[in-house]
């Protein structure tokens, strides 16, 4: 079965309020599973525009990731972030296919 996962693009325009939102929804992701494999991190952009910030959280299936975005846990989270960061987050199904 393939794995869940959030990608996330983001600018913090307020990097101390943004803080909130990052202690809650630890909370979310305990529950559906969710583990970071990205967060921040060193980063080159090669092609096309993007935010500043990028996030990949992994999830055991696409079905947790998906209730974890739609959780009471998470939307309480989205609350804490809105004014404090602008985002664009997609929840995509892996590949767990035929490789190279």
């Amino acid at each position: 079965m393939a794995k869940g996962y959030w990608i996330a693009h983001v600018d913090v325009s307020d990097p101390e309020g943004y803080k909130a939102y990052q202690a809650a929804n630890a909370a979310a992701f305990r529950k559906y599973g969710g583990q970071f494999l990205v967060r921040g991190g060193t980063n080159e952009t090669m092609e096309g525009k993007v935010r500043s910030r990028h996030v990949v959280v992994e999830f055991p299936d696409y079905a947790a990731a998906l209730a974890c975005y739609r959780s009471p846990e998470y939307t309480a989270a989205i609350a804490l972030r809105q004014g404090k960061s602008d985002a664009d987050l997609i929840v995509i199904e892996g590949y767990d296919g035929p490789q190279p």
